[in-house]
């Protein structure tokens, strides 16, 4: 009998140590996999939070470091208020133009076979691959008054393209440099689309105008919105392209806030700029949480 109870003793302490360490197992491997989204918290960390509590400081302070507005208020300059209303043209116009060129191209690669979809797609990702800078920089020799598209058209004796150094440039430039982010929203909704849903509305008398505007437009619609707002910030607050293309000659508001920091030294100024740009930005995360909820219209 003693040994009969001895026995279930140790049977009984050993589940009880088997179950203590694997419990302990699968809270060690929950850890590890908790660690593994250290470096992406770090790196949000140091790159984002840090950054825009930066930027917050030195907007609502002046140089003695007391609270003010007065850094948000310059956007209220002629200077400022011009340099923001030509960027917002500038930005509209592009974004059109981006739609405009964007749907059709997603309407034909939603419609083709898969390995030519795929190789279509590689085509548009492919430029993304390279530098925007080195991008923005070949276009300023493609447009410069002795660049190479108009040497082309003296060699066959026609007029001169100049371009360079005018907004229709800085349109140029956004839209090359934009148009992959409004393709591959829209395509990434149109591909998703149920072909018997268009197929049921043709069924029912609808016309091919008709199943576009009240099947597919509708139904692409949070595709567009993503596009439009992928586009419209990054040429809204862009510097570079104008620097570029517009030869300095052309400000945006990028550039503005751009002197104010590299210039001017003026970080105050130059963050309070920043902060009004941030507006458009919460507005644009606004638009896409209500109309896209579901996430459908992630470029990837």
């Amino acid at each position: 009998m003693k040994n009969n109870e001895t026995a279930m003793k140790k049977d009984f302490f050993s589940d009880r140590v088997r179950e203590i360490f694997l419990r302990w197992k699968n809270e060690c491997g929950k850890n590890k996999k908790k660690y593994l989204a250290g470096p992406y918290l770090f790196w949000s960390v140091s790159f984002t939070i840090i950054p825009l509590l930066m930027i917050f400081y030195y907007g609502l302070t002046d140089a003695d470091g007391a609270f003010t507005f007065a850094n948000i208020a310059e956007i209220t300059t002629p200077e400022n208020l011009k340099a923001l209303g030509l960027a917002l043209l500038l930005s509209l116009i592009s974004t059109l133009i981006c739609l405009i060129l964007a749907y059709p191209l997603a309407m034909i690669l939603a419609n083709s076979n898969v390995n030519h979809t795929s190789f279509l797609v590689l085509i548009f990702i492919l430029p993304m691959w390279m530098n925007f800078l080195l991008r923005t920089l070949a276009w300023q020799t493609l447009l410069e008054k002795n660049g190479v598209i108009n040497s082309i058209l003296g060699f066959f004796h026609l007029p001169a393209l100049e371009i360079i150094n005018t907004p229709y440039a800085i349109i140029l430039g956004m839209v090359y440099n934009f148009l992959p982010f409004m393709v591959l929203p829209i395509y990434n909704v149109l591909v998703k689309i149920d072909k018997d849903v268009i197929h049921a509305a043709k069924d029912l008398g609808a016309n091919n105008v008709q199943t576009f505007f009240k099947i597919i437009v509708p139904l692409s619609l949070p595709g567009i919105i993503s596009g439009v707002t992928m586009v419209f910030i990054p040429a809204l607050t862009t510097f570079v392209i104008s620097d570029l293309l517009g030869g300095s000659k052309i400000l945006l508001i990028g550039n503005v806030i751009e002197q104010e920091f590299k210039q001017s030294s003026n970080w105050n100024v130059g963050s309070g700029l920043s902060i009004v740009l941030m507006i458009f930005i919460l507005i644009s995360m606004a638009i896409i949480g209500k109309y896209d909820k579901d996430g459908e219209g992630t470029a990837f």
